[in-house]
This record gives C-alpha cells, structure tokens and sequence, in this order.
C-alpha cells in the first residue's frame, strides 16, 4: 500500500474528475485514506453540498484544495452570452474564495459556432462565428471584466491551454505560450497558467514556455494525465494513468521544477473505464505512480 510512510505524498492532489462518480466526501476520503496533501474540486461536487460543507469535509480530513475547476467559457459574440458567462464566473470565484482554493482554473471555450461542447456546428451564420481570432480576444476582454472582482476575493484566475482538438468546442487557447500572452496584461498574482500534461506535452515551445511562466511568476498549477492511444469516440475521455501512454513525464516535470514550481500536482483523468473502477483502488494506483513517474523529478 502507498501511504506517507513510504514517502512523502504532501504534493499529490486528487482531482475529483479521475473518481467522478464519487461524491465529494467520499473523494476526500479516498485522497485522505492513500496519504495525498490536497484535492482538486470540481464545481458540480462543492455544488451538491453547498461552499460551507464542502470546506469543512476538506479541512476535516486533513487536505488543502489544490484547484477549483471550472471557470471559463468566455468565446461567446453575443451580449447575452458575454454576461452570462461573467456571471457565472464571479459564482465560481465566490465558490473558491469560500472553499479556500486560491486558484480557479479556466477552459476558456470554443468557437461561437459550436453550441455546445461535442456537438456539430450550427449552421453558418457569417465568418465572425468561426473567427479564431476573435474568440481568443474575447477571453482577454473577460478577464479584464472578472479580474478587479477575483482580486478582492484573494483568487488567481488561471487559463487552461487545450490540445487543439479541442479548439472547435472547448478552448481556442492551445498553448501555453498564447496563455501567457493573454495573462500578459495582467499581474501574475491576478493571472497565471497551468501546465496540463495532456493538453500540452506535443508542444515544440513547450520547455521555453514553461521557463517564462516561471520566470513571470505565473506557474499556478500542475496537472498530470497520460495520452494513450487508441482515443476513444469521445476524445475528451481518453486520458490515460501516468505512465500508460507516450507523455515524457520525467523531462516535462523537470521542466516545471526548473522553473520554480512548488505547489500541488493533481491528477486529473478522464476515462469511463477508470471511472468505472472502485474510488479508493483508482486513488493508490494514481498515488503509485506519481510516487514513480513524478515525484522523482520534483526536487
């Protein structure tokens, strides 16, 4: 069994997604019970039990949260669009101040023409709708809308970039390096960037735009996930364990330590076949190998 007695497990995080059939008390309990330092919560879990409760289950079992997922979802042309996704937003950030998770992480959205994410476009209503341009300047002016009110609230937004094929429906922004440019006008303790493995690990600039974010102080999180092949139908869903597919993880992880990373690294997959498995199974395998394909590389 992995636990705090074999080695230090203090930086490990669950993401509620990799057991997300779970409730949020029974996430906790699986992270607390394999010897993790922190979870990282997903909206809908804190949502069935209120900020309150899920803050106390959190503190009670010994965890800090590492993230909140999500905000985002920014890309929409219309008025209507626009402010229902500020509003939103600032509910999320309220629900991360309440639960004590200094960092909302972002999937910033995908092309107006998609209306929602997995489905087919609309139908064409004029070349704005699949402007690519467009929409990543859409994220930038959405942040300047949430940012004077995630300040107050002691919350650092934090953009997301996606594998790009995910830039149709779910986010235009798919490096880091055009995350770090959106955060540029910004303060890095008002926007920061997270490093997905999964979305990421293709990237040519990938190694240089990691040492920038860490240089510009906008490292704000580290989530891993493995790219295994054959994909599934639904894309979305085809993330492997760490260790079970083609992602470096010992030089990316390097990387991100060179940088001067120091806060949690989550686990974030998503797979039915791992959802299906027992929460606490699922929460000592994920523990096994970060203890092998990450925390070696930490420093």
């Amino acid at each position: 069994m992995i636990t705090r007695s074999n080695f230090t497990l203090s930086r490990c995080s669950l993401n509620t997604a990799t057991i997300k059939h779970a409730n949020l008390a029974q996430a906790v309990d699986a992270a607390a019970a394999a010897g993790y330092g922190a979870v990282g919560l997903w909206r809908d879990r804190v949502q069935e039990v209120g900020t309150e409760e899920a803050g106390r289950i959190v503190r009670e079992a010994g965890l800090e949260v590492s993230s909140l997922c999500r905000g985002g979802f920014f890309t929409g042309s219309d008025a209507e669009h626009a402010r229902a996704a500020v509003d939103d937003n600032r509910r999320a950030i309220d629900e991360a101040a309440a639960i004590g998770a200094c960092e909302l992480i972002l999937v910033v959205g995908g092309l107006p023409a998609n209306p929602k994410p997995g489905m087919s476009a609309a139908l064409d209503t004029g070349q704005p709708e699949r402007d690519l341009r467009a929409a990543r300047d859409r994220v930038g002016q959405r942040l300047a809308e949430l940012v004077p009110y995630a300040r107050e609230r002691g919350v650092r937004l934090v953009l997301e970039p996606m594998h790009p094929i995910f830039c149709a429906d779910r986010g235009v922004v798919s490096t880091l390096g055009q995350a770090l440019d959106i955060a540029a006008p910004f303060s890095a303790h008002e926007v920061g960037v997270v490093v997905d493995t999964y979305h990421v690990w293709w990237d040519p600039r990938l190694a240089e735009s990691i040492a920038r974010a860490g240089a510009e102080g906008r490292l704000a999180a580290y989530q891993v996930g493995d790219w295994v092949l054959p994909l599934k139908e639904d894309t979305l869903n085809s993330r492997g364990y760490v260790g079970d597919g083609y992602i470096d993880f010992a030089t990316i992880t390097s990387w991100v330590r060179d940088a001067g990373y120091t806060g949690a690294v989550e686990t974030e997959i998503f797979n039915v076949d791992i959802w299906a498995r027992p929460f606490g199974e699922v929460a000592e395998r994920v523990a096994a190998d970060y203890a092998t394909r990450v925390l070696p590389y930490l420093g």
